[in-house]
Formats: structure tokens, C-alpha cells, sequence
């Protein structure tokens, strides 16, 4: 989704709407937060008064209808900028609630305090319509889920730390007059918000089709989400969760008070933690929507929120006594409750709006709220009744709330095992996102690549893209494939190497590391083929096979590595016939790298005649000799006897008997007194590892392989790897002067042959 808007333009409206949420969240928390609810109990209001005064937040969603037919003849901005700067006004009433409760009419001050906030809300239920436009129009691009959640983030900073500010001086115990003062407060910058927001791009409106000729109707709307099954799905469990957060997160502050008997004071501080609870919550999930997806984060979240109300269904009574626990138990229960259910109504949104597409915003976004609306209207009423019945039938509030938190854990429950069939909208799935969350490893990549969006410095660009090589993660692909377009060279070696050790690739990395090879020889190309090789991609296979004749050398090296990885058999010759006729010794290296991973015995004869033209280049006769004892299947062996030769070549014909002479005393200890046993079975016998000794002497010190030659050939096909083509090559090299030549040849066919030995005496029985 792109916005209508430029990127300077989109910076400075993301600007004001940040700035307008500041003031926004400020008003809300000292108008209609915690503040209204420790106000109206002070006052002696009932729990369904208080379930009322929240109803009235999630009711005023159902007055969206309103603000879409105002949508027709004003701005979308403008009945926005009106209805907030209104309804805080409407908010005097409650202001003026204290002064009456002086006069002595405590019941007209609560009425003034109903009227007060079902005003706010009414309007704010019509000024919504502009909540999800706006919004959708200023999240747009890869950030999307992440700037969304930075808005969250910021109204869950600013009510934390509302929430001290009101427990700083509510916990003095201050006259009820105080709370004018605060709520002023509120009135002044909730004006001053609404002010604010006309200083954003008005949003596009959606445009009815050629042949509509009537309004769209509420009625019609439903019936298009009924007709989808994973919008109706998810507003099924949309309505439960927020049924439960409504419930939870008022009622949790009158627990705190009927329960436990807590002051004023004491509970905003319960809800500074319950902001900051909200607050982790808005920071783990912009950190992380972005890359694993908001339908695994809404779960986690509404799992933490469950986890938070167990223990006060299982709570014992005698704990209510103990002030330090007690203390602790409600700091946790806001946190939790905050965190998981405020957090699930945030990335539930994030949710929806990726859901839906962009033209039925405006109508959708209505449905969207009147469920909100509903839920939690419906379940704050219902709960405050739920506990005045229960109040009036003699039941005491501790157990009164044990029954109301049990039937919320069941409701949490069903919405827990439905939120499985919701769409994945290309979230990773639930285990995958958990995998990510507790490890350190993705944790490090995502911290990675948020700094590498940020940077603008090429140089810290390349050092953060050697990080993200050096910290593997899938998460990275897509942002290592930005950064692989990247104009500058360095920029794009890295990106592209960072993706080397990634365990997988994705369908779009393979397209484009294919489209790399293709296009971009001498620079990256070759890094794409060895990656591809290493993933054994086998769609690149045509690519590859044509970069195996490249003029770029390291290009066409890689490709052919890559194939023999892929045991692409058929086009074997192709390289042998390609690294005979080089001269390159990059090359030669490389394809007789490539050799030696397809194990091909034939393809000794093409190693050979390369070392023949080697011209003393050591490292590439060392790179043969390793490919051909690969072949032999003795690379691993083999290996620490060549390293041992190149840093002291004198040691050739010592390292040579020293192999001979261990592979005697290894036989000579496996046959010991079954000597005329093994002679009749025809496998070995003890004038054969005489012999050996005798012709691997002659082989080292003299360079003369007649004995050693016939010895090889004596062995049995069928027990020497690689059979007759082996045995002949083998026999035929050790007779060749220009090959004797070679000591790590020799040591090599030694070692090979002393290992057969071996075999064959281990065969014995």
C-alpha cells in the first residue's frame, strides 16, 4: 500500500499527528482515564455506574454511522478537528461536579459527571470516522505495523506517566476539588489536540462505483464481512477480546478498592505500572510486527493477558490481609492485564487493517468499531450489574470477582482456540514467532536492520550489513534484498554475502540472486552462484550452466562449484572440458574443487593432466591433490599429512614410510597367528604387506613405482573404492616420471594405498 502523499509530505503529517496524539493521550488520561473512575467512586458510585461510565467509551463506537453521513458534506479532517475540540468542552460538566458535591446534591454531582463523559464520548464516536483514515493513510510502506504501534507507543508513555502525576497527588489525600484541577487539564489539551489535527493532509475518500446510485447502508456492510470468512472469523474473536479487556481493565480498579480497600493514591500507582505494561507491550510489538507479522503478537498478547487473570480466580481470601503481597499481587495483575489486553486491542487493529483492502476502509473501519463498540459496552454494563446483583444477594466482592474473572478466563479461552484459523497475511506461524521472540540471534538481526533502516552513513551501512553476516536470520531477507539494489557496490557485496549463511531463502531472494548472475558479472554475480550452490537451488541450474563459460572467472569457478553441489552429472564433462582448456589457476582451482565434489573416479585422468601443466604453482597442485583424494575418499586423512609436507617439504619420504609403516604394524596386529587362514582365503596375505613396505621404500627414496604399480593392481575390484578405473589410473600415475615428481602425489596414492591395506586386513575373519 502507498500513500497519496510524497515522503517530505508524509514526514511532516507523521510530525503533526504525532505531535496532536501527545496532547490527545494527555486529555483522555485526565479527562476519561482512571481518573473518572477514582472521581466517581469517590463520590460513592456503584459498580454499575462505573460499568455505565465505561460502556459509554465503547457505545460512542457505535456512532460511527453518524460521522460517515457527516463525511458527505464536510471533511473528513474538519468534523475531526470539530468533535474534539467539542467534546472536551462537554467535559466542563464534569468539572463542575466537585462544586456541586459541596453544595450538598452528591446525587446531581454524579449525573453532572454521566452527562459530562457520555457527551465526550458521543462525540468522539462521530469524530472517529476519521481515526482509521487518517491513520491508514500516514502507515503506509515497509513500517507500516511499526509506525502504527509508535502511535500506541506514545499514548501509552503519556498515560504512565498521567498515571504518576495523578498518584503523586492523589496519594496526599487531596479535597475532592482537586479533582476540577486536574480535569481542566484535560479540557485545555484536548481543545488544543483538536486544534492540532487540521494540521493533517486531508485523507482520500473512497469513490463509489460509476453505476451506485444508493448510499451505502450499516446493514450492507455486515453482510459483506459475513460473506468473508476470515474478516467474520476474526471479528468473532475481535469482539471477544475486547468484551474481556473492557471488563478487566475497569473493573480492575474497583477490585483494587471493594477487594483489597486500597486509597486513591495507591491504585493510580497500580496504574502507572499498568501503563508501562501497555507501554513494553507498544515497544515488543513495534520491535518486532514488522518482520514476524501482528496475528502471532495479537496471540501472544491475549495469552499474557490470560496468564494475568488466573491468580485472581484462584486467589485465597486470607491473602487479601497481607498489605506487602497484596501490594505486588495488584502491581502485577495491572501490568499484565495492560500488557496483554490493551496490547491485543492495539495489534488487533494492525491486524484488521491489512486485512481489508484499502477502498472499503472507510465502511469496513465502521464495522470495525461498532464491534469494538459493542463488546465492550455490552461487557462493562453487564459487569457492573453482574456485581451489584451480586452485591444486593449478600455475596462478597472478593467472591463476586472470583466468578466474574473465572466466566472472562473461559470467554479468553474460546477466543485462544479460534485465533489458530485466522489468515496469516504472511505472518510466520505461532512457533516460528515464538522461536524469534526468545532468540538472541533474531533478536540481534531485527535491532540490525531497525539501525540500517535508520543509517545514512555508507561506511556505518557496510559495517551493520557485516553484522547481519555475522548473525544469521531469515528475518533479514527482505531487508538485505533492499539493500542489494543499493547504487553503491559495497553496499550491494555485503547485502548479498549476508545472506550466504542463512539456513533458508525465500521465493523472492532466489529470483533475485538468479537475476544477480544474470546481470551483474564482474561485480556480485559470483557471490549469488555460490550462495545458490550452497542452498542447492535448482531452478538456477540453466543460469549456472551458462556462467561456467563466463569471461568472469570468479563467476564461472562459482558456477561450477555450485553445480557439482547440485550433482548436476550431465554437465560434468562440460567443466572438465572447461578447466582443461584454461590457463587461469583461479579457475583450475575452482573447477577442480568443483570435480572433487561430484567423486567422479573418471575425473581423475582431467586432474592429472591439469597438474602436468601446473608450472610449480603450488597452491593449485595442492588444490588437485585434495580434489583427487576427495574422489579416492580419503580427503580427511590425507589432509594432515599434507599440511605437515608443505611446511617442511623435506619430509616427504619420511611421512611416506611413516603411513607404509603404520599400516603394517595395523595388519600385522589384525591377522597375527590366523596367518595360514587369511593366505587360503585369498584376501591378503603376509608376503602382500611385505611387499608394500618394500615397494612404498622404493617409491619414496627412488621414484621408481614398478612394485608399487603391480601392488595396486593386485588388489580385488570389488573391494577397492572406485573399482578397476581407480586401480588403473592409480598404477598407471605411480609409473609416470612427470608425475613422480609430484611428492604430494606420492604421498597421496601412499596414503590411499595404505588405507586399502588397512581395509583389506580388517576384512579378514
Amino acid at each position: 500500500m502507498t500513500s497519496q502523499l510524497s515522503p517530505y509530505r508524509l514526514g511532516k503529517a507523521r510530525e503533526v499527528f504525532n505531535l496532536f496524539n501527545v496532547c490527545n493521550a494527555v486529555s483522555w488520561n485526565f479527562l476519561v482515564g482512571i481518573i473518572i473512575t477514582l472521581f466517581a467512586l469517590r463520590l460513592g458510585a456503584s459498580s454499575t455506574y462505573i460499568g455505565l461510565l465505561s460502556a459509554s467509551s465503547y457505545a460512542s463506537l457505535l456512532l460511527l454511522p453518524i460521522g460517515k453521513m457527516l463525511t458527505k458534506r464536510f471533511s473528513i479532517i474538519g468534523i475531526f478537528s470539530f468533535t474534539w475540540i467539542v467534546r472536551s468542552i462537554c467535559m466542563l460538566l464534569a468539572v463542575a461536579a466537585p462544586f456541586i458535591d459541596y453544595a450538598g446534591h452528591r446525587s446531581t454531582a454524579l449525573l453532572f459527571i454521566l452527562l459530562g463523559v457520555f457527551s465526550f464520548h458521543i462525540l468522539r464516536g462521530i469524530g472517529l470516522i476519521g481515526n482509521n483514515p487518517v491513520l491508514s493513510e500516514l502507515a503506509v510502506g515497509p513500517d507500516r505495523g511499526s509506525y502504527m504501534t509508535q502511535v500506541q507507543i506514545i499514548n501509552s508513555a503519556i498515560g504512565m506517566f498521567s498515571s504518576f502525576l495523578i498518584a503523586m497527588i492523589l496519594g496526599l489525600e487531596p479535597p475532592i476539588f482537586v479533582f476540577s484541577i486536574l480535569l481542566s487539564v484535560g479540557v485545555i489539551s484536548g481543545i488544543i489536540s483538536g486544534y492540532m489535527i487540521k494540521g493533517v493532509p486531508e485523507p482520500p475518500k473512497a469513490e463509489p462505483e460509476p453505476n451506485e446510485k444508493q448510499k451505502v447502508k450499516l446493514i450492507n456492510v455486515f453482510k459483506d464481512a459475513l460473506s468473508q470468512g476470515s474478516l467474520k472469523h476474526f471479528m468473532l474473536i475481535l469482539f471477544m477480546v475486547v468484551l474481556v479487556s473492557g471488563v478487566t481493565r475497569t473493573f480492575v480498579v474497583v477490585y483494587a478498592r471493594e477487594v483489597f480497600g486500597h486509597s486513591d493514591g495507591l491504585i493510580s500507582m497500580y496504574s502507572v505500572f499498568g501503563g508501562l505494561g501497555f507501554l513494553i507491550a507498544g515497544l515488543s510489538i513495534k520491535f518486532l510486527v514488522d518482520r514476524i507479522g501482528a496475528k502471532p503478537l495479537f496471540i501472544v498478547c491475549v495469552i499474557i493477558g490470560f496468564v494475568g487473570m488466573i491468580p485472581v480466580v484462584f486467589l485465597p481470601q486470607t491473602f487479601i490481609g497481607n498489605m506487602s503481597g497484596a501490594i505486588l499481587f495488584l502491581f502485577f495483575l495491572f501490568f499484565m492485564l495492560n500488557f496483554g489486553f490493551l496490547g491485543s486491542e492495539g495489534i488487533a487493529q494492525t491486524y484488521f487493517l491489512s486485512l481489508i483492502p484499502a477502498e472499503k476502509m472507510l465502511d469496513m473501519g465502521i464495522l470495525y468499531f461498532f464491534i469494538f463498540g459493542a463488546a465492550g459496552a455490552g461487557g462493562s454494563f453487564l459487569a457492573g450489574l453482574f456485581l451489584d446483583l451480586f452485591s444486593a444477594a449478600g455475596v462478597q466482592a472478593f467472591y463476586s470477582f472470583k466468578i466474574l474473572f473465572a466466566v472472562l478466563t473461559a470467554v479468553t479461552i474460546t477466543a485462544l482456540a479460534m485465533q489458530n484459523k485466522m489468515k496469516s497475511l504472511g505472518s510466520l506461524p505461532l512457533k516460528g514467532a515464538l522461536e524469534v521472540i526468545f532468540s538472541f540471534r533474531d533478536l540481534r538481526a531485527i535491532s540490525l536492520l531497525d539501525k540500517l533502516n535508520k543509517v545514512q552513513d555508507s561506511r556505518q551501512e557496510e559495517l551493520l550489513l557485516g553484522e547481519l553476516y555475522d548473525t544469521p536470520s531469515s528475518l533479514a531477507i527482505n531487508g538485505l534484498l533492499e539493500r542489494a539494489s543499493s547504487p553503491r557496490l559495497a553496499t550491494r557485496q555485503e547485502s548479498i554475502r549476508a545472506m550466504e549463511k542463512l539456513q533458508n531463502l525465500s521465493e523472492r531472494a532466489e529470483k533475485a540472486l538468479i537475476a544477480d548472475i544474470a546481470n551483474n558479472q564482474y561485480t556480485t554475480a559470483y557471490i549469488s552462484a555460490r550462495i545458490l550452490g550452497k542452498h542447492r537451488i535448482k531452478d538456477a541450474v540453466p543460469t549456472l550452466r551458462e556462467s561456467a563459460a563466463s569471461n568472469d572467472y570468479m563467476l564461472a569457478g562459482e558456477a561450477m562449484i555450485a553445480l557439482a553441489k547440485m550433482k548436476d552429472i550431465e554437465f560434468r564433462p562440460q567443466i572438465e572440458k572447461n578447466i582443461l582448456n584454461s590457463n587461469n589457476p583461479r579457475l583450475l582451482i575452482m573447477g577442480a574443487e568443483a570435480l572433487g565434489i561430484y567423486l567422479c573416479p573418471e575425473s581423475i585422468f582431467v586432474l592429472l593432466e591439469i597438474m602436468r601443466k601446473a608450472d610449480n604453482n603450488l597452491f593449485l597442485l595442492d588444490e588437485i591433490v585434495l580434489a583427487i583424494a576427495a574422489i579416492l575418499g580419503t580427503q580427511k586423512k590425507f589432509y594432515p599429512v599434507l599440511v605437515r609436507y608443505t611446511a617442511d617439504n623435506s619430509l616427504a619420504i619420511t611421512l611416506g614410510k611413516d603411513e607404509a609403516e603404520a599400516a603394517y604394524e595395523h595388519c600385522k596386529s589384525v591377522i597375527g597367528a590366523r596367518k595360514k587362514r587369511t593366505e587360503k582365503l585369498g584376501i591378503i596375505s603376509e608376503i602382500q604387506i611385505e611387499l608394500f613396505q618394500t615397494a612404498v621404500k622404493e617409491y619414496m627414496e627412488n621414484k621408481t613405482g614398478a612394485e608399487l604399480s603391480r601392488w595396486i593392481l593386485e588388489i580385488p575390484d570389488e573391494e577397492c573404492r572406485g573399482g578397476s578405473v581407480v586401480k588403473t589410473v592409480l598404477a598407471e600415475a605411480v609409473l609416470d616420471n612427470e608425475l613422480c615428481e609430484f611428492d604430494s602425489l606420492r604421498l597421496l596414492i601412499i596414503q590411499w594405498a595404505a588405507n586399502e591395506l588397512r581395509t583389506l586386513a580388517s576384512r579378514v575373519k
